[in-house]
């Protein structure tokens, strides 16, 4: 009598298996398995940052321009709040973040993808000079967003982010 109910059940889940395969692709039934519904909240990770102003190696103007070995970055009062970087890979990026005009001091600093671009030094002097510095990746191609936020001493709540830097880690071209 045991095995009557397991076979009922088991065809119970093969019959429901069927329906819901329908839409095995992600979408609902009336859509295409190979899009997504809108209404269907996407499990990836968001960023920040929309897709158009992330950086990418392929984005790069000129693959010529991009920076090897050291590079110093300074940011000063009044300085652009955004910049783009495009580097090679295992370059160290030393970043000299200025006091700022306003009231707020640096607070902390962080990558979006450490294995493109890694804190590796963080450091605030008395006079408020930040100092980071940065470790591109070795041997692999990736864009990482370094964002590095500032808050005022007296005020209650969280830090924002103040400064943006959009690294690009482009290869070099291989001889073939």
């Amino acid at each position: 009598m045991r095995w009557w109910w397991a076979g009922v059940s088991m065809a119970g889940g093969v019959v429901v298996l069927a329906a819901c395969s329908g839409s095995a692709g992600g979408g609902s039934p009336g859509v295409p398995s190979g899009s997504r519904s809108p209404a269907v909240p996407s499990t990836r990770a968001q960023t920040q940052v929309p897709s158009s102003a992330a950086p990418t190696p392929a984005s790069s103007a000129s693959l010529e321009s991009c920076a090897a070995g050291r590079v110093d970055v300074a940011v000063g009062p009044g300085a652009a709040v955004d910049r783009r970087l495009c580097v090679r890979p295992g370059t160290v990026v030393s970043l000299v973040l200025r006091p700022r005009a306003d009231d707020k001091r640096w607070t902390a600093v962080h990558s979006s993808a450490p294995v493109f671009v890694l804190v590796s030094g963080w450091q605030v002097s008395s006079d408020g000079t930040a100092r980071v510095s940065l470790r591109c990746a070795g041997t692999r191609a990736g864009a990482a967003v370094v964002g590095v936020s500032a808050k005022a001493p007296d005020v209650a709540g969280a830090a924002r982010v103040a400064f943006t830097l959009y690294v690009s880690v482009v290869p070099y071209g291989k001889e073939g």
